[in-house]
């Protein structure tokens, strides 16, 4: 077999069944290729649609159900289930094009020992969908992002994966991209692997999980910091004196208050202005700086 799909989910049952569709109607002939599927202990949906799924499959579909345990030892339930020569990963709110899996064989035909990047697209829906032509405004400097990302499977497994300690949101593949990088496993980029990643605008009710996420994210960036001290991470994660201690001046001036204020109320579906969209993620990127502070304390 030359390809896996990998892609693990968690409580994302109203996406899944569309991101599953579009990896079963590949122009990669059904017997070369497979998905193999890791749920990772969801409580909504999944289990219904995962078997919706099964009858549709038109290639080899594994599923691999376990309690919830982070997505790094899901990924590494996933790795120990694909049999292909290649190992392609996605996240179970992206929809790959039908020449994402054909696209990703073609550059690793090119480039036998790389990891191969494809391009990334956001878009708010996953019903009226941009034009599939990737351009430089959608450009991602990361080295190894699940978002859209592959690689020999026997490198992979002599990398040893994930590190499972990671077991809260953000790091993850960032940290095994580094792992692979100091290697010097070989990276190409592939516009035409082509993946569109559901991005919808952010909801009133949607900014206290934005905090909890950048507040999790925090204490993971702690964690590949210890694991790699290097300018690298200093510079993805902001994990330095300076950036700390400015942040730290603002929330000493009441700049979180401020910012919750311009935000308003939290309870309601109401779609974020423009404004109250800048105020959030703003009060995100301040819970982010307070955990790392915290953290390090």
């Amino acid at each position: 077999m030359r390809a896996t799909i990998q892609l693990c989910t968690y409580n994302r049952a109203r996406l899944l069944g569309r991101v599953l569709d579009a990896c079963f109607e590949q122009t990669m002939p059904a017997g070369q290729y497979e998905v193999v599927l890791v749920d990772d202990g969801s409580r909504d949906e999944t289990p219904q649609v995962i078997a919706a799924a099964r009858e549709r499959a038109t290639c080899p579909f594994t599923v691999v159900s376990q309690a919830n345990a982070g997505l790094a030892r899901a990924r590494n339930a996933g790795i120990a289930k694909a049999r292909g020569a290649r190992i392609i990963f996605i996240d179970d709110d992206v929809l790959p094009v039908p020449a994402f899996v054909a696209e990703h064989m073609r550059s690793h035909d090119d480039a036998p020992g790389a990891i191969v990047r494809g391009g990334v697209i956001n878009t708010e829906s996953f019903e009226r969908l941009p034009v599939p032509v990737w351009s430089i405004a959608n450009y991602s400097g990361n080295f190894f992002w699940t978002t859209n990302v592959s690689l020999p499977l026997a490198t992979l497994r002599e990398h040893r994966g994930f590190t499972e300690s990671f077991r809260e949101y953000g790091w993850e593949d960032v940290e095994l991209g580094l792992r692979l990088r100091w290697a010097g496993v070989p990276n190409v980029f592939n516009p035409r692997a082509l993946t569109f990643h559901y991005k919808p605008r952010p909801r009133a009710r949607d900014v206290p999980g934005m905090i909890r996420q950048a507040r999790a994210q925090g204490r993971t960036a702690i964690q590949l910091h210890a694991l790699h001290p290097h300018w690298r991470v200093v510079l993805a994660t902001g994990d330095e004196p300076l950036q700390r201690a400015v942040h730290r001046i603002a929330r000493k001036t009441g700049l979180p208050q401020r910012l919750e204020r311009a935000v308003g109320e939290v309870e309601s579906d109401r779609p974020l202005s423009d404004r109250e969209l800048r105020a959030a993620r703003a009060l995100a990127r301040e819970a982010y700086f307070e955990e790392l502070d915290s953290a390090r304390a």
